[in-house]
């Protein structure tokens, strides 16, 4: 059995899709981010999905459990996990400050890593991930003497929260009525954030520190690429990640051997259609195009990358846990 805490979140949701074309099945225990009251009901696709309180008796005979609500709830299953309890994958980054803790992105990962017993794994951030995955394969055919990336922001990042308030607000823009701001604190619908407004659940800055924290922690495994320089910009978008990465090599390879290199390595490069994040919706991996030579550096190139953030946290969620299992 495995155990989802936050079980009606956006990534239980994903955690919950790839779980169900496992083999064989898994009985899954979902699990509400509430520690008091009776078996919670919440609305699913086609029938109430039953999710029990977040209590110590509902984590026995789990093996591994999942930590997607929020950073609250997985703090609490900490603290109530009984001994010899679940071994707990952290996908809210709560946890990634205890003693036992240890960052895992199993994509981005040059091997197979040993895990002490007892320790909590915490997954990287997916725009961590995803760069990693990107700088980690240009790497194998050119030296990389430094790069830079651009990271926008889906709301989806903040949950179920960001996307109503996404949603409501470009609907309330066109129609001139009063703004919800309860989770960005500003206007972002039709709006680009170098930052959010002072109230915000979570100020921008301190994400962009966690994905410059988590992208350091996993290049340090990779010790032929530098870390590159970031900005995070919070896009009016609903879902998936978009990046735009300019990266200096010591001789360019060029656009065609670059090209060939990324999709030998299978990620999916279209040189003619740049891809979207619209299009990476529900996809794996990494999605590049748009790769040109900078005019202004015969050394560097720009690259246009994407992926859905969501199912990229928790490929590797579960690429943890199949190591526990």
């Amino acid at each position: 059995m495995v155990a989802v805490v936050g079980g009606d979140t956006l990534l239980a949701k994903e955690i919950r899709e790839l779980l169900g074309g496992a083999k064989p099945a898994l009985r899954i225990q979902l699990i509400s981010t509430h520690v008091d009251g009776v078996a919670l009901l919440s609305a699913g696709e086609d029938e109430a999905v039953v999710m029990t309180p977040l209590a110590a008796e509902n984590l026995e005979g789990a093996r591994v459990a999942f930590l997607a609500g929020s950073p609250a709830s997985s703090r609490r299953t900490l603290k109530v996990n009984p001994a010899g309890g679940p071994a707990l994958i952290d996908l809210t980054a709560a946890l990634e400050e205890q003693p036992a803790a240890r960052l895992r992105a199993p994509s981005a990962e040059p091997g197979p890593v040993h895990i002490q017993p007892g320790s909590v794994q915490v997954i990287a951030h997916p725009a961590s991930i995803a760069l990693v995955m990107l700088l980690a394969r240009l790497s194998r055919l050119g030296t990389i003497r430094k790069s830079i990336a651009h990271i926008f922001e889906p709301a989806s990042e903040r949950g179920q929260r960001g996307l109503e308030e996404l949603q409501q607000q470009t609907v309330a823009v066109l129609s001139f009525q009063k703004l919800k701001t309860d989770v960005f604190d500003t206007q972002l619908g039709f709006n680009m954030l170098a930052r959010y407004g002072e109230e915000a659940l979570e100020p921008l800055e301190g994400i962009e520190q966690r994905i410059e924290r988590h992208l350091a922690s996993l290049l340090a495994s990779w010790p032929g690429v530098p870390m590159p320089s970031l900005r995070l910009i919070q896009a009016p978008v609903f879902h998936g990640h978009s990046f735009s990465v300019w990266v200096e090599f010591e001789e360019n390879p060029g656009v065609e051997a670059l090209s060939r290199a990324l999709a030998e390595t299978g990620i999916d490069v279209r040189p003619d259609d740049p891809p979207s994040n619209v299009g990476a919706a529900g996809q794996s991996g990494l999605s590049v195009g748009a790769i040109a030579q900078d005019r202004k550096q015969a050394r560097a190139c720009w690259f246009w990358v994407v992926t859905d953030n969501l199912r990229l946290a928790a490929e590797n969620a579960l690429a943890v846990a199949r190591e526990t299992l």
